[in-house]
């Protein structure tokens, strides 16, 4: 394969990269005629997010003392965000490059834009609504009436599916999950019997996060977003990352993810305002982090403040590039950036 550069590689190349550009153009224009403002966050911050399975790229800050100071590139601009929020912003979005470590594939580039946005005040519902508009505007841009992955399709225009994560699991896996929870505390021995009970293998020493993982990797994620899109709604609150709990079952959260063609393209959030839940989920998730690799990230600790005041909100963070590939067709992520990382 010659370098991307070369001017025959660069000749296929060029009309998904154009591509890429139409469907930017096109959602820039959709944000704005929403009154969306958009943001610039700064990559370089005092915590790259405190997700245990994230891995940041750490640098350091030389001072005009000549005193270092680590700081991480973000994994995602939320933290900068959610602070312009309790700045009084009500709507804003960004186009923003974020970096994650031990990340490359064909769905994955260690460098790559996520379109991330907000709405004051609105309820999380909402987003899907923007996700279903999201696909028609990139297809329409794309000049495409059908997203692809291989040999996957999906309809851009077709009302996405909205189903549960318990209904999900039932549907594809065979498995209660919810039988399994008890507000945020979880049962493995549970999960790990009615694993068994269907014959799906999981390890003895597999936490209960573990084998959710790996039921939505092998038996979920697989039949999602076929023909239509699928919002994969209500996650249990064990798996809530960012999101409060939703307010008619203790067990589950108000998040969401959309899926195309068995890709996932877009994590959906109610955000959560509570400081002090916030601070011990970071605080769980950074202990998991250090059993399992070794390190851990600080804690935004301003971000936490601003959280206080911050109003109540639903966000989103969309992966543009998956977008692009999608309506482009393309069979993995460099096709559709413009200078790759590490030039390949």
């Amino acid at each position: 394969m010659p370098p991307f550069w070369s001017p025959e590689r660069h000749a296929d190349r060029r009309p998904a990269l154009l591509a890429r550009n139409r469907i930017q153009a096109a959602i820039r224009g959709w944000l704005a005629a929403q009154e969306f403002v958009e943001v610039d966050p700064c990559a370089l911050q005092v915590s790259p997010g405190n997700e245990a399975h994230l891995h940041a790229f750490a640098t350091d800050l030389i001072g005009n003392d000549g005193q270092a100071r680590r700081m991480y590139l973000h994994t995602s601009p939320e933290f900068a965000m959610k602070k312009l929020l309790a700045a009084g912003e009500p709507r804003i979005a960004s186009f923003a490059h974020v970096w994650r470590n031990r990340e490359a594939g064909k769905r994955h580039s260690p460098e790559f834009t996520m379109l991330e946005w907000y709405r004051a005040g609105e309820d999380y519902t909402v987003l899907m609504e923007d996700c279903a508009a999201m696909l028609h505007m990139a297809a329409e841009a794309a000049g495409t009436s059908v997203l692809r992955y291989g040999a996957a399709e999906c309809d851009p225009f077709a009302t996405p599916e909205r189903l549960s994560v318990a209904d999900a699991f039932a549907r594809h896996a065979g498995v209660d999950l919810l039988a399994s929870c008890e507000g945020a505390e979880t049962d493995a021995a549970a999960l790990r019997a009615q694993c068994a009970a269907t014959g799906f293998p999981v390890a003895e020493d597999d936490s209960w996060s573990d084998m959710v993982s790996k039921l939505l990797v092998a038996k979920v994620e697989p039949h999602l977003g076929h023909g239509r899109a699928t919002i994969l709604d209500r996650y249990p609150l064990a798996e809530a990352a960012l999101a409060r709990p939703a307010p008619d079952d203790a067990r589950v959260a108000e998040r969401f993810e959309l899926y195309a063609c068995g890709v996932e393209l877009a994590n959906g959030f109610g955000e959560l305002t509570d400081a002090a839940e916030q601070r011990r989920r970071f605080e769980a998730d950074m202990d998991l982090k250090e059993r399992l690799y070794g390190e851990r990230y600080p804690i935004d600790e301003d971000f936490l403040t601003a959280l206080e005041i911050m109003p109540e909100a639903s966000g989103i963070a969309l992966g543009f590039d998956r977008l692009v590939m999608l309506a482009t067709g393309a069979p993995k992520i460099e096709d559709v950036l413009w200078v790759p990382v590490g030039s390949v």
